[in-house]
């Protein structure tokens, strides 16, 4: 696991390298890659995310730099070892006066679903903000109904905190009830064992 680029601004997006996994700081030139990932099992139309189509992925790249330009998120591609992109995540929720943040607006290709490539990614976003951000928790949120995202999250050692219910309004008009999960300062050395030893690196 490699961590290049500037470690002490909550803003900041260096290149974080794994094994199985790049997030490398996202790019305009990104666009392409991600609009053949988000294809690869229609990803945009789960009706429980909010996920860009292929024709609108460099206009959701420009939004969420401009964002991060803004000071409100961290975003990064999700690149295979060889570069390729197959999602997206980012730092959301940034609270450097309380010293959270939140992992979240992550998205994979179907293809990259079920494989080494989110424990690690969530092992790097987690290992930067634990060890070089100092946090002292870090957040996920998701919809009540997108039970693959719960299992995901719960799987990664995080705990439920709570439900916001009506917390959100979805593109299709429904209300989201969003569930709150946290894993907390005291908790990190339990989680990173957890997902090194689901990475066969323990």
């Amino acid at each position: 696991m490699r961590f290049d680029g500037p470690m002490a601004s909550f803003l900041g997006a260096p290149l974080l390298v794994g094994e199985h996994v790049r997030l490398e700081p996202l790019a305009p030139q990104h666009a392409a890659g991600l609009a053949v990932a988000v294809e690869d099992g229609e990803v945009w139309r789960k009706w429980s995310t909010s996920v860009a189509a292929p024709e609108d992925m460099a206009a959701e790249i420009d939004r969420r730099l401009a964002a991060h330009a803004a000071g409100r998120i961290v975003p990064w591609a999700i690149c295979l070892p060889d570069g390729t992109p197959v999602g997206m995540t980012s730092y959301w929720q940034i609270d450097e006066t309380n010293r959270r943040v939140e992992i979240g607006a992550t998205w994979l290709a179907r293809s990259a679903q079920s494989t080494r490539v989110n424990p690690e990614a969530k092992l790097l976003q987690l290992t930067r903000a634990f060890e070089e951000l100092d946090c002292i928790a870090v957040e996920f949120r998701t919809h009540w109904h997108n039970r693959q995202s719960r299992r995901a999250i719960a799987a990664l050692g995080a705990k439920q905190d709570g439900v916001l219910r009506n917390h959100q309004i979805m593109r299709d008009g429904s209300l989201r009830d969003t569930v709150v999960f946290s894993i907390v300062r005291d908790e990190w050395r339990v989680v990173r064992a957890g997902l090194l030893a689901r990475l066969g690196s323990a």
